[in-house]
C-alpha cells in the first residue's frame, strides 16, 4: 500500500506534465540564439517587455520560456505582486517602489514570488525529485544567484540537464548539481 502511495505522489496531473514540456519546449528554442550574457539595465515596455533574443542573464532564460511555451508574463506577473506587497520583496537594490523594467530579471524577486504563488518544493539533492520545467535556483560562487530550468534530457548517471544562460548564452547543460541548490520551484 506505501509503495502505491509513494508512486501516486511521484506522477503528475498531465496539466502539469504538459506545462512543463512546453517550458522546456521554448527554453530550448533559445539555444544557439541567445548567445551572450548581458545583465545591462533596459527600459523594457510593459507588459511584455524583452531585449533583443541575442542577449540576456539566467532570469530571461526563464521570462522567455514561460512567456513563449505558456503565455504567462512574469514581467507583469511580479510587477502586480511587487505593487500589492512590495514589502514582501528583497530590498537588496534599495529601491522604494517597484521597477517593471527589472524586478523579473532579478533571481531573488522570482524566488519570493513563486514562493508566495505556492510554487516552492522541498530543495533535496535526489534527482528523481526534479521534473521537466522545473525551476531551480542556485548560487554561483562567490555568492550570485542564479535560476535554470530543469531538461526532459538526462545525464548517463540519471540526472536531469538544466537549460540556462550562466555566461556563455543560453545552454543545455548537465550542472544540475554543480552549485549549491537555494530553490526548487513547480509552475502552476
Amino acid at each position: 500500500m506505501r509503495w502505491m502511495m509513494a508512486l501516486a505522489m511521484m506522477v503528475l496531473p498531465v496539466a502539469a506534465q504538459e506545462s512543463g514540456a512546453k517550458i522546456v519546449e521554448a527554453a530550448r528554442k533559445q539555444v544557439g540564439v541567445t548567445l551572450s550574457y548581458d545583465p545591462a539595465y533596459v527600459a523594457l515596455k510593459y507588459p511584455g517587455g524583452d531585449l533583443p533574443r541575442e542577449k540576456g542573464v539566467c532570469t530571461d532564460v526563464v521570462i522567455r520560456a514561460l512567456r513563449d511555451g505558456l503565455g504567462q508574463d512574469l514581467q507583469k506577473l511580479v510587477h502586480e505582486d511587487m505593487k500589492a506587497d512590495f514589502a514582501a520583496y528583497p530590498k537588496n537594490w534599495g529601491l522604494s517602489r517597484p521597477d517593471k523594467n527589472i524586478d523579473h530579471r532579478r533571481v531573488p524577486n522570482l524566488k519570493t514570488y513563486f514562493k508566495r504563488k505556492g510554487m516552492i518544493l522541498p530543495v533535496k539533492k535526489v534527482a528523481t525529485r526534479f521534473r521537466p520545467g522545473d525551476l531551480v535556483t542556485c548560487t554561483v560562487p562567490p555568492h550570485l544567484p542564479h535560476i535554470m530550468i530543469v531538461s526532459d534530457k538526462k545525464s548517463a548517471e540519471g540526472v536531469p540537464l538544466v537549460i540556462h544562460n550562466i555566461g556563455r548564452g543560453a545552454r543545455e547543460e548537465d550542472v544540475l548539481f554543480t552549485y549549491p541548490l537555494t530553490g526548487h520551484y513547480r509552475w502552476k
